[in-house]
């Protein structure tokens, strides 16, 4: 008698891994399918082929606080009154390459939103540019009162 094989199916979340330290699930991700503007005739007409991308930027525990309040400044403008990122990605024909469009940006926000911007340190003009700069301020002056019509004695 030949024994069968039964199979076990483990479901676990699939991550999306944006750096060693950023990972979000796939579940955090909703993702809309809806119909393009634009041209391309009756098939863009008639199928949904363009992403509507959503990502909860204030409920995501995957992402770091300061990461989160970088992408919450640099996204405003994309982040609605419920703190989801949206993305729309009408770009291509095919529906696949549209979600993985939206995907892609989704990663470059949160890349950018990653890297912690450099401090400027705060520097005074050296002695030879303020000379130069007062020079030129001069030549400008009398450059401009060459221009002047000369007066006239009468």
């Amino acid at each position: 008698m030949a024994t069968r094989a039964r199979a076990c199916y483990f479901f676990t979340a699939v991550m999306i891994r944006i750096q060693p330290n950023i990972q979000i699930e796939e579940s955090e991700i909703t993702e809309h399918f809806i119909r393009a503007s634009g041209p391309g005739g009756q098939h863009v007409n008639k199928t949904a082929s363009a992403v509507q991308l959503r990502f909860n930027v204030r409920a995501c525990p995957g992402l770091p606080s300061e990461v989160r309040e970088r992408l919450l400044t640099l996204a405003a403008a994309r982040i609605n009154r419920e703190g989801e990122l949206v993305i729309e990605a009408k770009r291509y024909r095919s529906q696949d390459r549209n979600r993985a469009d939206a995907r892609q940006r989704l990663t470059a926000w949160i890349e950018r939103a990653s890297n912690v911007p450099k401090r400027r340190k705060p520097t005074r003009p050296t002695r030879a540019s303020k000379e130069k700069r007062l020079t030129r301020k001069k030549q400008h002056g009398r450059r401009k009162s060459l221009r002047q019509t000369p007066d006239r004695a009468n």
